[in-house]
């Protein structure tokens, strides 16, 4: 079955009373200026940038998370390596953290609660939750995750980490904040480094600083050039590109900058990478909410197969990596295959036994039927044109790259332009014909 998610925007804001409440939008960009941290998150950012808490020495959650890179990979690998020598592969593309981390609701599925509803309601789409998959409700909990991952940071017991917190330079100030005696207790100990991992994470400024020209666009600050507003208009189209049905990109009624996305799961049928090794292994897929990290009723659940949390694409044209398993390196071919997945198959899957393009190959044939294949663009055939042509493709590139940060480096090392040529005193309007 697959799940329509523009049948749910509506029932999400009836639920949540607003749209921020679900972390569609951002609070007001001027309250996210102080940066001025907690204790507790000042020993957070200390672990967070500590190499020695890892089993290699060289491993912490800025070496995936860079904060140059908008807090997300800071190279092309499809996953990031990790353990005692850093050869061990990772499972998924490390996503970003800017923006969201704030505002991600918790694991949300609603489902009918009698025979009637079974038959009258439209199944609502998942939402919610950090991860790929959503199966952790906290940022705490899901800080604990890499300290202890084979894959990651290799930490063999909740003793072993203590040791290192006990040892870092910090370790007075972790002392100060948690209690003298906090290292007597390690698994204490590691679960206050998870919290104080959180409040940095949710406290510094620089997860969130709101510095794009999109940004200064929305404030009146800034003039989008007509290349811009042209591909505004291709993400923003429901029958065209129809992105911002899920990365959603208009200002919240109090005047709250977008964070485009609205944390609810989609499956996109997204090529097999062979460039993850676990991907050698002929029946080992990786389906989201199905598993094989997720074990709880989600995960029991074959319509849930193959779905993943939509990801901000704020910071976007500055990734080198894209999609859950990393698939594409560039954003043009990202929005390629977006558009012309179905239109041009067999640029984009293998040749079956048939010999016709296999379609959604890096799912089980079974669970194939989740895709979306519905919504626009999604909803074409082999033959027709698809969505947006070569010119489309640069506009929209144009439009996203508004939304990097003037922080944040390219893939050749440099930053984003700081000034943004214009003397605009209003926002702009977008032109009525498209």
């Amino acid at each position: 079955m697959v799940i329509m998610r523009k049948l749910l925007i509506a029932g999400i804001v009836v639920s949540a009373g607003t749209l921020c409440a679900m972390g569609i939008t951002a609070a007001p960009a001027l309250l996210h200026q102080s940066n001025s941290l907690s204790p507790e998150a000042a020993v957070g950012k200390e672990i967070f940038f500590d190499r020695t808490l890892s089993a290699s020495g060289k491993m912490a959650c800025s070496t995936c998370h860079d904060p140059r890179y908008a807090y997300g990979p800071p190279n092309g690998s499809a996953v990031q390596y990790g353990g005692p020598d850093l050869k061990s592969a990772g499972f998924r593309a490390v996503p970003s953290l800017r923006y969201i981390l704030n505002y991600v609701p918790v694991w949300t599925h609603v489902l009918p609660t009698n025979p009637i509803e079974l038959f009258t309601e439209t199944d609502t789409v998942p939402a919610g939750g950090f991860t790929w998959d959503g199966r952790f409700n906290t940022l705490h909990a899901q800080a604990m995750l890499p300290f202890f991952s084979a894959q990651e940071m290799d930490n063999s017991s909740a003793e072993d980490l203590a040791k290192k917190l006990s040892h870092a330079d910090y370790a007075g100030d972790f002392r100060a904040v948690f209690g003298q005696d906090i290292f007597d207790h390690p698994q204490k100990a590691v679960e206050s480094a998870t919290l104080a991992l959180e409040q940095f994470e949710l406290q510094d400024a620089s997860f969130h600083p709101y510095t794009s020209k999109f940004d200064q666009w929305l404030d009146g600050k800034a003039t989008l050039t007509p290349q811009e507003l042209r591909g505004k208009q291709l993400f923003d189209d429901p029958n065209g590109g129809n992105c911002a049905s899920c990365h959603l990109d208009e200002m919240g009624a109090n005047g709250a900058h977008p964070i485009f996305t609205d944390f609810q799961f989609e499956a996109l049928g997204v090529p097999r990478n062979n460039e993850i090794p676990w991907n050698a292994k002929p029946h080992y897929y990786d389906m989201g909410l199905c598993g094989p990290f997720r074990n709880d009723t989600a995960s029991k659940d074959s319509t849930n197969c193959g779905l993943f949390r939509a990801p901000t694409v704020r910071n976007v044209a500055s990734r080198q990596v894209f999609f859950h398993n990393g698939r594409f390196h560039t954003l043009r071919e990202a929005l390629l295959f977006y558009v012309e997945r179905d239109t041009n198959p067999e640029k984009w899957y293998p040749a079956g036994r048939d010999g016709k393009a296999e379609k959604f190959n890096d799912l089980p044939p079974q669970d194939r039927v989740n895709v979306d294949t519905i919504d626009p663009p999604l909803d074409r055939n082999p033959g027709q044109p698809p969505a947006w042509n070569a010119q489309n493709i640069d506009d929209v590139i144009a439009f996203l790259k508004t939304l990097n940060d003037q922080d944040v480096v390219d893939k050749n090392g440099a930053a984003t332009p700081s000034g943004y040529g214009s003397n605009a005193s209003a926002r702009q309007t977008l032109p009525s014909n498209h």
